[in-house]
């Protein structure tokens, strides 16, 4: 599926000659596990260049708080790096080498298994530097700024800004609670207030309720909370230590922010997060 990423020796009619290839790879479906463990992510992307016949010179990456990993590897030939979201199973890598002998197929294929990635897709593969007095194949200049391009959001404020729905549906998973927090009926309702005084939809006058689920296989507290712009449902499961919490708010909110606020009031370890717009 990946051959074509190997550099073959191939002889051009033209005079065109590259400084180096630049390739991204989209590994999906990962190990969430693994994305939160820098160390674990170093070793895969330094073994991913040594497998491939890189000369690694060194490496340095960063543990994001609460969750997150970016890290590069410098090589001989120029170098590896990665950025990963944990909440969404999904690591970005890219591989820019300015030689012939790495082999990338071994290198990508060496991180889908070392990620447990499910869904691998390379989105770019280019050249980089060409140096051809003619610049056949080349974009022409252009005076637009970057910032002016037509490209995808990426805060979900923006999307609500461009797509203007009429609310926002956000699910978000929390794992290795403190279990007295979410054994606490009173704690809870502090954090649907808040959450609520987040998101400017406080209604005074109508009080969270906490309800408790005896059922053996999921004992836990749960809670609803509903006013004219803002819905929040939560369960709170002993037996795991977890907190998973749908909110819908038809006020604009950034649901990174959401899960991050979540995680931090009940001492959580990670999250998983989704989100969905509703039209």
């Amino acid at each position: 599926m990946l051959d074509k990423n190997k550099k073959r020796a191939v002889c051009h009619s033209d005079s065109g000659f590259a400084l180096g290839r630049h390739i991204t790879i989209e590994y999906y479906d990962c190990v969430s596990d693994v994305l939160l463990d820098k160390c674990e992510v170093e070793s895969i992307l330094l073994e991913a260049a040594r497998q491939s016949g890189a000369t690694v010179v060194s490496s340095s990456f960063h543990q994001f708080e609460p969750q997150g990993v970016s890290g590069v590897v410098i090589i001989a030939e120029s170098h590896f790096t990665v950025h990963a979201w944990p909440e969404h199973n999904y690591a970005a890598v890219d591989i820019f080498t300015c030689a012939d002998n790495i082999d990338l197929d071994i290198a990508i294929h060496s991180m889908e298994a070392r990620f447990s990635s499910q869904r691998v897709f390379i989105s770019s593969d280019q050249n980089r530097g060409i140096l051809d007095p003619g610049a056949r194949g080349c974009m022409p200049n252009s005076n637009k700024k970057v910032m002016e391009r037509r490209t995808r959001p990426i805060a979900w404020k923006k999307v609500f800004e461009n797509t203007t729905p009429w609310a926002m549906s956000t699910a978000v998973d929390l794992y290795d609670c403190s279990p007295e927090m979410i054994k606490d009926p009173e704690c809870i309702k502090r954090f649907v207030d808040q959450v609520g005084g987040k998101l400017g939809a406080l209604d005074p006058e109508k009080a969270s309720r906490v309800y408790y689920d005896d059922s053996q296989t999921v004992a836990g507290f749960s809670t609803i909370r509903s006013i004219e712009t803002f819905g929040l449902s939560g369960h709170f499961a002993h037996a795991k230590n977890a907190v998973y919490l749908d909110f819908f708010s038809c006020n604009r909110c950034e649901p990174r922010e959401l899960a991050e606020f979540s995680l931090s009031y009940f001492l959580g370890s990670n999250y998983k997060i989704q989100v969905a717009l509703r039209q």
